[in-house]
């Protein structure tokens, strides 16, 4: 297990995310873009030779994150498939110093 990881904070929306950034290359981070700049990310991973890309969002994104993971199957990379499916409850710390807890998912898609 590699234990070097950092730590990257960005402000979306009225929350602070602190995402790991580690060796995790093959991770793809939805957000506020188009749902086609997520399936572009995706794509180039698979064409740099990933075997495995995992999409992973919280709160409004998740439905973003089915939308781009369908694009992918259905139009771009039609051999992916879905290996697994987490979904979850983060708990993330606002500026006033306050504990909210927000949906997550991560869909792996292989090829």
């Amino acid at each position: 297990m590699n234990l070097n990881h950092s730590l990257s904070t960005k402000e979306v929306g009225d929350f602070i995310l602190t995402q790991d950034t580690g060796e995790d290359d093959n991770t793809v981070y939805i957000g506020s873009k188009t749902a086609m700049s997520y399936v572009h990310a995706v794509v180039t991973q698979f064409d740099e030779g990933q075997e495995t890309v995992h999409i992973k969002a919280r709160g409004k994104a998740i439905s973003r994150a089915v939308d781009v993971t369908e694009f992918i199957r259905n139009r771009f990379v039609e051999e992916a498939e879905i290996e697994n499916i987490d979904i979850g409850t983060d708990q993330i710390e606002t500026d006033e110093g306050d504990e909210l807890k927000v949906s997550s998912i991560q869909i792996d898609l292989t090829k």
